[in-house]
């Protein structure tokens, strides 16, 4: 499980089956401390995502069972909305 902050959207006019009717978002990953790491990434969108949203993500086989079809191929999946991130202080530095 990862953090990132949604930076736009993708429109695919053709999917794979599993995939239809499900948004494609634009992610850039991001650290604890909400710095940008990594490449952004398009991530399959399972909670109603939006642009600037900061959310958590699964990659891998995790992505594809964050939907009802178990096996869809996505290597990024959203599965939740951040509201907050609390850190101890020897891990804020």
């Amino acid at each position: 499980m990862y953090l990132g902050q949604v930076i736009g959207t993708c429109v695919a006019t053709k999917k794979v089956d599993g995939l239809t009717g499900v948004r494609l978002l634009v992610v850039q990953p991001m650290n604890r401390k909400w710095k940008p790491v990594g490449n952004c990434q398009v991530a399959a969108d399972a909670v109603q995502a939006g642009p600037g949203d900061k959310v958590y993500l699964v990659g891998s086989n995790e992505a594809s069972k964050a939907f009802e079809n178990s096996f869809i191929p996505v290597d990024a999946a959203i599965v939740g909305h951040v509201d907050s991130v609390d850190l101890l202080e020897e891990d804020s530095k």
